[in-house]
C-alpha cells in the first residue's frame, strides 16, 4: 500500500469513528487495506494503493461528503516521508489560542481596532507587514513589562500542542517557532512548549516604553516560506520530510512549501490552500496524521 487515509475525531468529544464507518469509508478507496486503529475510537488508518495520477485532495473532498457532519478530520498521503524531521509552527491562534498583539492593544483600549485589522491581514486581504506597523503604532508609550502579565494571565496554549512538539523531537524531529508576532512572547511560548528554536518580530523600545515601532524586516509570509526552506536545506531534507501549520494567510507560504502543510482552525482562503486542514480537533491531530498510535506520544 503506497498511501493512507487517517481520520482523527477531536478528544474533547464523544468518540466518532467505529468499525463500520471505518468499513464504509475504506469502501471509497482503491484498493484499500484494513483500517488499523491508532487510538480507538478516535483516530484510525485506512491503507490503500491508488493508481497513477492519483489527486489526494480530489479523494479527500470525497470523504468529507461521505463523512457529512461528522466531526472528523482527516489526511490523504502517500506513506513515504510520512514522519516529518522537520517541523514549523505559527504562534498566534495556532500555538496559542489567542493573538498576542490584540491582548496588548487591550490594555490601551483598543483591541477592537487592532482585532480588526488582524482579522482582515489573517483574511489575506491586508498586506501583513503594513498591518503590522499599523497595528505596532497604536501600542506607542505602553509599559513593556506588561509582555510578562499578558502571557501570564491571558495567553492559552493550544491544546495538543505541547505533546505534538514534545513527541516529534523525541523521535528526532527539529521544531521551530516561526511567528508574524513578537519575540518578547516566542521566546517564552518556544520555551514552554519545548521547540528548539523561535524567530519572530521585535518591537522596539525606549526607556521601558514600547516606541509604536517594528524592527526591519518584518517577519511576515515570505520570510516563514524563506526560514522553512532555510531550514530543510541546511539539515539536508527533501520537501516530503517537512510540515508547516498555521491559521492565516501569512502562514500560506510555508504551508504551501511545505511536505504537509496544514491548516489549523484557519481562515477560508487558508484551509483551501493547504495540503490538510484539522477544524475540529486539537494539535495531536498532527501526530496521528504522521502515524504514532496513542501510546507514542511523548509526555
Amino acid at each position: 500500500m503506497t498511501h493512507v487515509l487517517t481520520l482523527v475525531s477531536p478528544p474533547s468529544r464523544r468518540a466518532a469513528l467505529d468499525a463500520a464507518l471505518l468499513a464504509n469509508l475504506a469502501g471509497h478507496l482503491p484498493a484499500a487495506g484494513e483500517p488499523a486503529w491508532l487510538d480507538a475510537g478516535y483516530a484510525a488508518d485506512i491503507p490503500f494503493a491508488p493508481p497513477a495520477g492519483f489527486d489526494n485532495r480530489r479523494v479527500a473532498q470525497a470523504i468529507r461528503l461521505e463523512l457529512g457532519d461528522a466531526p472528523v478530520d482527516l489526511f490523504v498521503q502517500p506513506k513515504t516521508h510520512r514522519r516529518k524531521k522537520l517541523f514549523l509552527a505559527d504562534m498566534d491562534s495556532t500555538m496559542v489560542m489567542q493573538e498576542c498583539i490584540d491582548e496588548l492593544a487591550d490594555l490601551v483600549g483598543k483591541k477592537a481596532q487592532v482585532s480588526e485589522i488582524t482579522e482582515r491581514a489573517m483574511r489575506g486581504e491586508l498586506v501583513f507587514e503594513t498591518s503590522l506597523r499599523a497595528r505596532v503604532a497604536l501600542l506607542t508609550g505602553l509599559d513593556a513589562s506588561v509582555v510578562d502579565q499578558v502571557i501570564v494571565e491571558r495567553i492559552k496554549l493550544t491544546p495538543g500542542g505541547t505533546v505534538l512538539v514534545r513527541t516529534m523531537r523525541a523521535h528526532g524531529a527539529y521544531a521551530a517557532l516561526v511567528s508574524g508576532g513578537f519575540t518578547l512572547f516566542t521566546r517564552v511560548i518556544a520555551e514552554k512548549i519545548g521547540f528548539d528554536e523561535n524567530r519572530a518580530n521585535t518591537l522596539l523600545v525606549e526607556d521601558g516604553k514600547f516606541t509604536g515601532k517594528v524592527a526591519e524586516p518584518v517577519l511576515g509570509r515570505q520570510a516563514k516560506f524563506e526560514t522553512l526552506v532555510e531550514m530543510r536545506a541546511a539539515r539536508g531534507l527533501v520537501k516530503e520530510e517537512t510540515m508547516a501549520v498555521g491559521d492565516g494567510a501569512n502562514d500560506l507560504g510555508m504551508i504551501g512549501e511545505a511536505g504537509l502543510g496544514v491548516a489549523f482552525h484557519a481562515k477560508p482562503a487558508v484551509a483551501a490552500a493547504a495540503h490538510a486542514r484539522v477544524d475540529f480537533g486539537d494539535l495531536s491531530a498532527l501526530l496521528f496524521a504522521q502515524g504514532y498510535s496513542r501510546a507514542e506520544f511523548a509526555g
